[in-house]
């Protein structure tokens, strides 16, 4: 099984493979509308129109797991972000990306990746906290944690990298330069 054997729902709720994107260097992120790090759509639009003519796709996936931060249904979402952020890129059906009802695409992507934290500071133990109401054992599984959570996928569909909500944009950039 590699990245381009699922399909996922479009916001028109028509089903879309992810085999489409063969070839192209993909970020795949699970996002919300009401969440402390909504703002990084700005630095993901940017990302995204930087590379998005040289083989570079981004595929957001709205979730309402966390804290209830995406409780509109997904063409609000959709609104929401197009007008407040600009973004372009394709945004998909809301879905799950943690348990019993995760989606296929997002259980093989945390089962193929390691967390390896979210680093210091004030900000990062406040995450802590409200990560260990979701998921006591968090520090010791590979499930996504939190919104905005970046899967790294070169053009082979192998997943090349992990990124944690909290990790720079800059150092996914870098990345995604290699991968072009």
């Amino acid at each position: 099984m590699n990245i381009y054997d699922f399909e996922v729902e479009t916001i028109k709720g028509e089903k879309k493979s992810i085999a489409d994107y063969k070839g192209k260097v993909l970020l795949i992120v699970n996002s919300a509308t009401k969440c402390g790090f909504t703002k990084q759509y700005d630095e993901l639009r940017d990302m995204y129109n930087d590379y998005v003519d040289k083989g570079f796709e981004i595929l957001d996936f709205p979730c309402n797991q966390f804290m209830n931060q995406a409780p509109e249904n997904s063409e609000e979402i959709h609104s929401f972000c197009t007008m407040r952020y600009d973004i372009k890129f394709p945004q998909f059906a809301k879905l799950d990306v943690i348990g019993d009802n995760i989606h296929p695409l997002f259980k093989y992507l945390s089962e193929n990746t390691t967390f390896k934290g979210f680093g210091n500071g004030l900000k990062m133990a406040a995450l802590k906290m409200a990560v260990k109401k979701v998921d006591n054992d968090y520090e010791n599984n590979s499930n996504i944690k939190w919104n905005f959570t970046k899967f790294l996928i070169d053009r082979e569909g192998k997943i090349v990298e992990r990124y944690e909500p909290t990790e720079g944009v800059d150092v996914i950039r870098t990345k995604i330069e290699e991968l072009l």
